[in-house]
Parts: C-alpha cells; structure tokens; sequence
C-alpha cells in the first residue's frame, strides 16, 4: 500500500488500532503464563526509556520556536505519554515493579533560555530521530523475545506507532535540511557522476 496524502498517513494509526484490537481478540484466548525475565526486563527497560525521554522532549519544546519542531515534539510528547500508561498499567498487573522516574518539566519561554544552554533546531530533530531509532530497536529485541502472544502484540503495536511517528520526522527533517546523511558510498568501478 503507498500512502501518498497526508490525510492517508493521518488515517493509517485508525487502521493500525483496528488491527490490533482484532489481533488482541483473536489471541485473548490463549493461556498467559508468568512473564518470564527477558520479558520483564524488556518492559521495565522500555518504561524507563520513555519515562526520560518525555521530560526531554519537554524540556525541547522549552528551547524552540519553530512551528515544525513544535508540532513534532508534541506528538512525540503525547506518542511517549501513551506508550508508558499502556505499558504501565500492564506492568503493574503482572507485577513488574515500575522504575523511578524524572518529573515533568514546566512550560518556560523559549525566548528566555540563554544561548550557552539553547539546543538548536538540529540538535533537536537530531534527537527526536535518535530517541524514536532507539525506541525501534528496543521494540524490535522485546518483539524476539516474547513468548506470549499479547506481549508481542503490544511491542508491534508500540513498534508501529513509533515507526509511523519516524518516517514523519524523517520526512520533516529532509524538508528543512536537519537530517544528517552519511556520506555517499560509490563502490569500486561505480561511474562518478
């Protein structure tokens, strides 16, 4: 499926719900055993990642004012919000000990922050790509290690929701010339043009 408009990409995470609420019924019925440690510690690890990724990405919307940055950092914001309430309340029900964590930051004026600590608008974005490709990473390794079928569920879906918030930073970063490519690879023999 090629999503060309972004009424489209706005419409795929309705779809991608819809998925995984069928997926979670068609599986629901299987036995769940105790989570085992790989399990465990996946989720505790990815909790933590978002637990400190969200005061980050608020400390960011402090340092900005570029409308772009804003809006990804919001939904970034509210993507990280989500995932650790999800994730929360099924660590406390399988009785995973939920780990200390950093506040929320208030909201302060951009304008006031000084120069010597103001991130720039490419460092944030650069951010944002490298908080969103570690969130992929980690959820890919919980997606291999899982052996019950709704835990695996809930890492694809947290894989999905991350992937789709990725290619829009991705996008945006290319748009206003953020994004750092590495240098091009011409192979031995390749023509130089």
């Amino acid at each position: 499926m090629l999503i060309t408009t972004k009424d489209e990409v706005l419409l795929l995470p309705n779809k991608i719900e819809a998925l995984f609420d069928y997926l979670i019924t068609r599986f629901d019925t299987e036995p769940k055993s105790r989570l085992h440690i790989g399990e465990a510690m996946g989720c505790w690890l990815y909790y933590t990642a978002l637990a400190e990724e969200i005061p980050v990405l608020e400390s960011a919307l402090n340092t900005t004012t570029d409308n772009v940055l804003i809006e990804l950092l919001k939904d970034g914001t509210k993507l990280g919000i989500n995932q650790k309430k999800i994730l929360g309340e099924f660590m406390i029900k399988e009785g995973v000990a939920l780990p200390d964590i950093s506040g929320h930051k208030p909201n302060s004026d951009p304008n006031s922050v000084p120069l010597g600590v103001k991130a720039t608008d490419i460092e944030i974005a650069n951010l944002i790509s490298a908080k969103v490709a570690t969130n992929i990473v980690m959820c890919s390794s919980n997606i291999s290690q899982c052996i019950r079928s709704d835990i695996g569920l809930m890492w694809i879906r947290f894989h999905s929701e991350k992937a789709i918030y990725g290619m829009d930073v991705k996008t945006k970063m290319r748009e206003h010339g953020w994004i750092k490519v590495p240098p091009y690879y011409y192979p031995p023999g390749a023509p130089n043009n």
